[in-house]
């Protein structure tokens, strides 16, 4: 493992840390003497079961002006059901390694074959700034590796020079012009090519204006270096917030709406008992934890760090999916217990979790009641659960709960009265055609209704009271197709609590 093949020999291997990192011996270059470029290529291979993540030590020399490094790695073939190799890439400076992040550079996963970081400039992914003398890091991720062995190959490349300047970040506003007290639609997990998305800032902001959105959330997988490229794609008509999609081994995290540079770690397990710091960082960072897809079925994305931590939780990510359907029970499973044990409960929303095309920006979007379009009052919105999730602009819902002495309630709010209390519940809905209304309680649904008319538009009652019905919350599903299964969602409310605490 990790031999050098300009004759550096076999490379020394010393276990680093609790959190399953391993690192080699260190790649050393010569000072410039005139020299204007200087290469070295090292190679190696990683046995099934290596640790999370393989730091290979590369001492740089003063003087140098970018580091460019480029890698490659056999996928052998492997059968039916096994994992094969994939092994993501990520660049660590003189400041190091330890967990926290500060000397942090840049990572693209295994969406980039090579990147480069420099003063003035950088691959996506990676931050630009100064190539300070002293032991920078590649950060090697074996996210799976193949019974044969992962094989990988790495040239690394520093150009001599002066380097060039810095640019001072700017990132947008944190607010747009609004409406006042009103529902804004949002999408909140977005990809673009600064990790593994194939879209550019202007495209998926054009593509959030097509969509009727009045806000994104930037969220690239394990870095921040998006957050300085938004800025010209904000205005008074779109509020653009800062993220990150912490992407564990355990589960990815959506870091909502945290301050402009802010880089959040992930290189830890449940295990480990560490995301509880990292919460709690995102929130000292003005953001929102929203642990994404709890359910996905791909390596590593189920959720494994439980929801103590959580400040909301994404119920449906991309077009609606069985996983999706697991991840509602999940949730709805907790507002039964919330109630029963007296405790906060935890919203929902959904995100499109867009990529690519065909993958399409607000399917669906969290329609969110807030006080003004800004993130601060965004982010109230959603940690209070005032909103629904909806699968694009054409739908529409107002959902409410009244009861004694014209008492009303809405979406995330409870209805104050005596448990014998009648109450009426109500929902007034468009855009959604031929869809099935649920109104889902702690004791299950209670109440279907028969499909919209094809217009879209309807309303839909029921009577009830805070001892027959904790909470209420509506589902609009659409028509079932060719098997027994639920209909896939058009829309789901966060729910109303009936009766007093």
């Amino acid at each position: 493992m990790g031999e050098d093949k300009k004759g550096f020999g076999r490379r020394a291997l010393f276990v680093t840390g609790a959190a399953a990192a391993l690192t080699l011996g260190s790649v050393s270059f010569a000072a410039a003497d005139g020299q204007n470029e200087e290469t070295r290529t090292v190679s190696g291979t990683l046995p099934p079961g290596s640790p999370d993540f393989v730091y290979v030590p590369v001492d740089i020399p003063s003087g140098v002006r970018e580091i460019k490094v480029s890698y490659t790695y056999e996928r052998p073939s492997v059968p039916a059901g096994t994992a094969g190799n994939a092994l993501d890439i990520g660049l660590f400076d003189q400041h190091g390694t330890e967990l926290g992040g500060r000397g942090f550079r840049g990572w693209s996963g295994g969406a980039r074959t090579e990147f480069f970081v420099r003063a003035d400039d950088a691959t996506p992914g990676y931050l630009p700034g100064p190539v300070g003398a002293g032991t920078w890091y590649i950060a090697l991720g074996p996210y799976t590796v193949a019974p044969q062995g992962l094989t990988y190959e790495i040239t690394i490349t520093l150009t001599y020079g002066e380097a060039g300047e810095t640019a001072r970040p700017v990132y947008p506003p944190q607010r747009a012009k609004g409406r006042g007290r009103a529902w804004y639609r949002g999408d909140c997990h977005l990809h673009s090519w600064y990790s593994d998305g194939r879209r550019t800032p202007a495209e998926i902001a054009a593509l959030a204006r097509a969509a009727g959105l009045d806000f994104i959330n930037t969220s690239e997988h394990n870095t921040h270096s998006a957050h300085a490229h938004w800025a010209d794609e904000a205005g008074d008509d779109l509020l653009i917030m800062l993220g990150e999609e912490v992407t564990t081994r355990n589960g990815h995290v959506v870091a909502l709406g945290t301050d402009p540079g802010t880089f959040i770690d992930w290189r830890y397990r449940a295990r480990d008992n560490r995301f509880g710091r990292f919460a709690r960082e995102i929130r000292r960072s003005g953001g929102l934890v929203v642990p994404a897809h709890p359910h996905a079925t791909c390596v590593g994305c189920g959720w494994k760090f439980g929801f103590g931590e959580a400040d909301a939780v994404e119920v449906w990510n991309g077009p609606y999916t069985p996983d999706d359907e697991v991840t509602l029970a999940e949730w709805d499973n907790q507002l039964v217990a919330s109630v029963r044990e007296g405790r906060d409960w935890l919203p929902a929303m959904g995100n499109s979790d867009a990529h690519r095309d065909p993958d399409v920006v607000g399917l669906p979007q969290t329609v969110v009641l807030a006080e003004d379009l800004t993130r601060e009052a965004i982010q109230d919105g959603i940690r209070a659960g005032r909103s629904y999730v909806a699968e694009s602009k054409n739908v529409s819902l107002t959902f409410t709960a009244t009861g004694g002495r014209a008492r009303q309630a809405g979406i995330g709010e409870r209805l104050d009265v005596d448990a014998d209390t009648p109450v009426t519940i109500r929902l007034e809905a468009s855009g959604a055609p031929r869809c099935a209304v649920n109104f889902v309680t702690d004791q299950g649904v209670l109440k279907t209704s028969g499909p919209l008319p094809v217009t879209g538009s309807g309303v839909v009652e029921w009577q009830t009271t805070p001892s027959y019905a904790a909470y209420v919350r509506a589902e609009l599903r659409h028509e079932t197709a060719l098997c027994p299964l639920p209909g896939a969602l058009a829309a789901f409310t966060n729910p109303i609590f009936l009766g007093r605490r």
